[in-house]
């Protein structure tokens, strides 16, 4: 008799969404697979809800990918696994610190080298960059990146941007009479176990090639145009501030508050001022550039590297 497929999760979630979006997509491989879950833990705790300042405090060394430890992983890394599901979060456009954490340590190394691996983020709605990071670092693991799926908030994106930010400072992600529930909605996350029939095809037939267009088939990456653009020009304003913020001193130095605060006190005029300028410029460019637009749009939806 063959032994059941052994998956590994490993994973870092501040209010639980991620681990429900984890479990409803694992649901149907309940008893078909063994599954073990591998919470990441930060040495010094993220707070939930965030200050604000210690929020905006977090972006520099976020986007210059320079986290905060975490804790040993309990998980043997020279373990066998059939499949590896890695779950994060998006901060900052970048890879939540926790997970940034894990794939720079020589443990996430051993454990991912050889290792077939699916990502899997619940995020707001703007991912691309990084993703992009994460597979870097599973290039650099010797990783094999087999799948993508990614559930986001998809509210409009100015409304979204309220809704998270009040969960993340008051905790309070329920629907109000004007603004509608923060995170990725309800039926999205319920109907996510859709992805589970074709993770299972691949563990038990060890056929991966035809997994991801499977997946997409599914609606598992879904990407707005617009939303390439905003989060291309946002991805250079956050390196800039990065290194404002950064070169008057490490997280929480009381010199670099004050320029915390400008970047805090700037942050959200410019998402207002871009969200619109960033949909128009985005029909300009799928008129005039057209093609170069859907090749961007193609690409991330896609697993492959640059």
């Amino acid at each position: 008799m063959n032994e059941r497929p052994k998956i590994l999760v490993v994973y870092y979630t501040q209010t639980g969404q991620l681990k429900r979006i984890i479990d409803h997509v694992l649901a149907p491989l309940e008893g078909k697979a063994d599954i073990t879950f591998e919470q990441l833990v930060p040495v010094t705790p993220f707070p939930f809800p965030w200050g604000k300042q210690q929020f905006y405090d977090t972006m520099p060394e976020t986007v210059q990918s320079t986290p905060r430890a975490i804790q040993p992983l309990k998980v043997d890394v020279n373990a066998a696994f059939d499949l590896v599901i890695l779950a994060y979060q998006p901060w900052f456009l970048s890879p939540s610190q926790p997970t940034a954490a894990f794939l720079q340590s020589e443990a996430a190394k051993q454990l991912l080298r050889g290792k077939k691996v699916i990502t899997l983020l619940g995020s707001r709605n703007m991912w691309l960059n990084a993703q992009e990071k994460v597979k870097n670092y599973l290039q650099q693991a010797g990783a094999n990146l087999v799948g993508n799926i990614v559930l986001v908030d998809k509210s409009p994106n100015l409304i979204s941007v309220i809704t998270i930010l009040r969960w993340a400072f008051k905790g309070k992600k329920e629907a109000t009479r004007f603004l509608p529930q923060a995170g990725v909605q309800e039926n999205e996350i319920v109907t996510s176990g859709r992805f589970a029939g074709p993770i299972e095809n691949a563990l038990l037939r060890n056929q991966w090639e035809e997994l991801h267009p499977q997946l997409l088939s599914l609606d598992a990456v879904e990407l707005v145009p617009n939303l390439v653009v905003l989060e291309g020009k946002g991805i250079k304003a956050f390196r800039f501030w990065a290194r404002f913020i950064s070169a008057k001193g490490g997280p929480g130095a009381a010199s670099r508050q004050g320029r915390v605060s400008m970047y805090r006190g700037l942050l959200l005029a410019g998402i207002f001022v871009l969200t619109p300028i960033s949909l128009i410029t985005s029909l300009i460019q799928l008129n005039l550039k057209k093609n170069q637009l859907r090749r961007e749009v193609d690409y991330y939806k896609g697993i492959s590297l640059r």
